[in-house]
């Protein structure tokens, strides 16, 4: 069988791998012909995933209709500010037998679209039921050293679901199945708000305490929104919630928790963004979830506070007192949830 990854980050580049080591035949799309030519000649991305062998069995271009065609699955992991542009180009490359992944995490800006409902737009129409998400605590530095993982395959469609598990699971990367699209994709976008804060955080000089009380009562926040727009709160719990929070705002590897620390210690949002190739997807997802937060009247103080200090140049510190002094509140919510899940 044939898979596309259409993105060579450093996740597209190491979801390229793992699918290569289990046997599939791929091809990896690279925006830049230099990147795809680097790859092809030194097997390294030096650019995105530096000091990793890359298999010799990919197949590396920048020509999009030569690795997708003839894919039985196609694994989107492009910026959320991308996905739309590309799914339009890529639509009639696909066979109609394929399955669509989103690897990708975040929101687009403009239409607070989740990436797969882009997929789901943007492609022609018989796909819709072909969709899958793949999310999860999976940093790439760690995935491409075979430490242990695991994920979630998300897809309205059991069969789906199963399928990406199938393909993609091996002795160091356990995929697990889930029905709720909507909560898998949002746990993975989300979590990015509460890193960059995290960051902030650290940067300020804060302690565990400080850290520990954003992680809790961002997952708080994140299952709120993520109620209101139809997800399982139990998703939340599962390792695209808490288990991708948990590993984002902890780890040296993430980017949105080192664009916090350096926004803590001073730099403007415009610096740190200029400092790094690599797509700091917290930052747009902060402007989207405040959106939706104030479209549907949801209470999101954390993301409040950050959408203020990453787009109203408000003082951390002033942010922080923000927090604290907010009104007392009882800290355990009834959260109902009326709709049904199951395949």
């Amino acid at each position: 069988m044939k898979a596309a990854v259409v993105g060579a980050g450093s996740w597209g580049t190491t979801l390229a791998n793992v699918l290569a080591q289990n046997g599939m035949e791929v091809a990896l799309w690279a925006r830049r012909p230099e990147l795809a030519e680097e790859i092809r000649i030194y097997r390294e991305n030096k650019t995105y995933l530096p000091g990793v062998e890359i298999s010799d069995s990919i197949d590396v271009s920048s020509d999009l209709e030569k690795v997708i065609y003839g894919s039985d699955f196609v694994v989107m992991v492009v910026p959320s500010h991308s996905m739309s542009a590309i799914c339009r180009q890529i639509g009639k490359y696909i066979k109609d037998e394929a399955i669509i992944i989103s690897a990708s995490k975040g929101l687009e800006i403009d239409t607070l679209r989740r990436m797969s409902q882009i997929l789901s737009d943007e492609l022609p129409s018989h796909f819709s039921e072909r969709i899958a998400v793949l999310s999860g605590p999976s940093h790439a530095e760690e995935v491409s050293k075979k430490l242990p993982t695991t994920v979630v395959a998300a897809s309205t469609r059991r069969h789906v679901a199963e399928q990406l598990q199938d393909i993609f699971m091996n002795a160091y990367f356990r995929v697990y199945t889930n029905p709720d699209v909507i909560g898998v994709e949002l746990g993975g976008a989300l979590k990015n708000i509460i890193a960059i804060c995290s960051g902030i955080s650290d940067g300020l000089g804060f302690g565990d305490n400080t850290r520990a009380a954003l992680m809790t009562r961002g997952i708080v926040e994140i299952t709120r929104l993520g109620v209101k727009l139809g997800a399982n709160p139990a998703t939340f719990g599962g390792l695209s919630g808490i288990g991708d929070l948990i590993v984002t705002c902890s780890s040296s590897y993430s980017r949105n928790r080192r664009a916090g620390i350096e926004i803590g210690r001073g730099k403007t949002v415009k610096e740190v963004i200029e400092s790094t190739k690599m797509v700091i997807e917290g930052i747009n997802t902060t402007k989207a979830a405040y959106i939706l937060a104030n479209n549907l009247n949801i209470e999101m103080p954390i993301t409040e506070q950050a959408y203020a200090v990453l787009f109203e140049n408000k003082n951390p510190l002033e942010a922080v007192s923000t927090l604290m002094r907010r009104q007392g509140k009882h800290e355990i919510e009834e959260m109902v949830f009326e709709k049904s899940l199951e395949w």
